[in-house]
């Protein structure tokens, strides 16, 4: 079956729902997010040392500007929308409200960071004095004592993506795997007993398409670092270990000749928990994905145990097992669900089942004043629909392998004419392979195209001529600009970023959006203080009521906002639901 999936093209059953006009209306009303990450930066481009803009409001409760890992490291989150243009609308929005309250700093335009001293240099996220605030700041120092600070500030694009659930009551049948005889049943009945089963086999068909969603976005994962990679080159400063084997393309800057992303290659950001630790998640279902982290968090490391826990009285990391929270575990892409107050994700996901599902591995495209642009978005909501409408066998040990080392081949040597990457049936070169892929789309596509005017396959085509002609990449445009003008990695995105600020600095925010941030950051505020006050036991009580909870047992933790609305309704996280959505891991 696996070689079959390698052939690229959906099965005709699967091209016949889609072609249904209820099922395909119900595709367009599919939402996407976004999630984008800028470091706030100095006039002369370093990291910027000043805190989080008070008017911005509370990093911790704020549903749309929030911080990741540094201080300094913003990260804006759009709500879930059925149009790409709207949630860039939206995106710019932000970008404009931000600017607004920054002063004379700069938003920096790449994924790889500018300028850096040293790892003291980052100042950690923080979130007041709250225990939930608390946590969340010693979770990043842990990442800095287990990764080192530098890697935790590269930027990226998060991609949601989600379908309505009338789709999956529609599609149960045919996507969930249930025999044709259970669904007529099911379907002719109209008692409260076969409405529930009619509920539980939507939420198991749903499930299992989002798994095996995850499964081939993983298979055919390079293509996002060849279609959209923008960090083919570094700043020396970058770069810690004086052994590295990148070649030098000026006195500043370090760079592969073919390279893509290198923030998704070996020199980006890496957790190494696989090195002696036995973790690998296991993604053949829900279930045994949320066991796998489960252990992880559960475990304890040797490798992280001469960091310590408490030292001198301070905190160095929240555990020393093999994660100390889930959201450690990198991933390019995550089944996700909304949580409840101080949740484990992976008991929500056990509880509510998958949401929605995020892509990770795209790059802020250091061309674009958003970092993102509207045939991108449309794009990459087609291919994770193509790969949810394929059929996705569980991954083996060696095919987990061959994921691997083609995601880091593309990343360092993507755009390399002759580079062959490894399928169960033989060697390919990329370019054929994603050629293959791009061209199986084309029927999808074409369905789509009855919802989007014809963009759909304008979208497509695009990524077909960057597969025909690599100097079309992202990528290759940077270095090729790179080389036009004499500057090294800093100076170019230093420039770039200057000159998306003087674009936003001519744009007018609507006077209703502004409001509605300023609104909101006060929310925010009140929203911190009443989580400040409702703290009912020391820091140390809280973190071991944190980790106690269970399946069968909820956190013991008394929920600030307990008789407030439920917060959230949307593939995009809601920070103030948890505490610790929009980790930097």
């Amino acid at each position: 079956m696996l070689e079959q999936f390698y052939f690229a093209e959906l099965p005709a059953r699967r091209l016949q729902l889609v072609a249904d006009p209820a099922v395909r209306a119900l595709v367009a009303q599919g939402l996407v997010g976004l999630e984008k990450e800028a470091l706030r930066v100095t006039p002369d481009g370093r990291v910027a040392p000043t805190p989080h803009p008070a008017a911005l409001g509370s990093a911790l409760t704020h549903p749309h500007i929030t911080t990741d890992f540094s201080e300094a490291l913003l990260e804006l989150v759009t709500p879930p929308l059925a149009d790409p243009q709207a949630v860039l609308d939206f995106l710019r929005d932000l970008h404009l409200f931000v600017y607004q309250q920054i002063g004379d700093e700069r938003l920096w335009a790449a994924s790889m960071p500018c300028v850096i001293g040293s790892g003291a240099d980052i100042p950690l996220a923080l979130y007041g004095r709250s225990n939930a605030a608390q946590m969340k700041t010693i979770y990043r120092r842990g990442l800095g004592n287990r990764y080192g600070r530098v890697m935790q500030i590269i930027a990226g694009v998060h991609f949601n993506f989600s379908l309505p659930a009338p789709f999956w009551d529609l599609v149960q049948c045919e996507l969930g795997g249930d025999r044709a005889a259970d669904c007529a049943a099911d379907s002719s009945s109209g008692s409260d007993s076969d409405s529930r089963a009619h509920q539980a086999r939507s939420a198991k068909a749903r499930d299992a398409s989002y798994m095996g969603m995850v499964r081939n976005l993983q298979r055919l994962g390079w293509m996002v670092p060849y279609l959209f990679g923008a960090s083919p080159a570094v700043c020396k400063s970058f770069v810690q270990e004086a052994n590295t084997d990148l070649d030098a393309f000026d006195a500043s800057t370090l760079y592969y000749p073919f390279a893509t992303s290198l923030r998704m290659g070996d020199i980006g950001y890496q957790n190494r928990q696989e090195e002696g630790t036995g973790l690998k998640a296991n993604y053949d279902t829900l279930d045994a994905y949320t066991r796998s982290l489960t252990w992880a968090i559960r475990t304890p490391c040797p490798h992280y145990e001469p960091i310590g826990l408490k030292v001198n009285g301070r905190w160095e990391q929240l555990n020393d097992h093999v994660l100390q929270i889930e959201n450690e575990y990198y991933s390019t892409v995550r089944p996700k669900q909304l949580t409840d107050w101080m949740e484990f994700p992976t008991l929500a996901l056990r509880r509510r089942g998958i949401r929605y599902v995020e892509l990770r591995s795209v790059d802020v495209n250091l061309f674009e004043p958003l970092g993102v642009e509207l045939e991108q978005m449309r794009f990459l909501s087609l291919f994770m629909l193509y790969c949810l409408l394929m059929p996705s066998p569980t991954i083996s040990p060696r095919e987990r392998r061959w994921i691997d080392a083609n995601e880091v081949l593309a990343a360092h040597r993507g755009r390399d004419p002759g580079l062959m990457l490894a399928r169960a049936d033989g060697e390919v070169r990329l370019r054929d392979w994603g050629q293959q892929v791009l061209r199986a789309m084309e029927p999808l596509a074409a369905l789509m195209d009855a919802e989007s005017g014809g963009a759909m396959t304008a979208a497509l085509r695009a990524q077909q001529l960057k597969m025909a002609e690599p100097e079309a990449t992202p990528s290759a445009r940077v270095l090729a600009e790179m080389r036009a003008s004499g500057e090294g990695f800093a100076e170019f995105a230093r420039r770039l970023s200057e000159r998306h600020r003087d674009h936003f600095r001519h744009l007018e925010i609507d006077p209703a959006r502004a409001a509605l941030f300023q609104g909101l950051a006060g929310e925010s505020r009140d929203k911190q203080a009443k989580i400040e006050a409702a703290d009912d036991c020391d820091f140390d009580t809280f973190l071991m009521r944190y980790f106690a909870q269970t399946e069968a047992q909820p956190v013991r933790l008394r929920s600030p906002f307990a008789d407030a609305a439920v917060v959230g309704s949307s593939p995009s996280p809601s920070l103030s639901s948890t505490g610790l959505s929009g980790e930097s891991a």
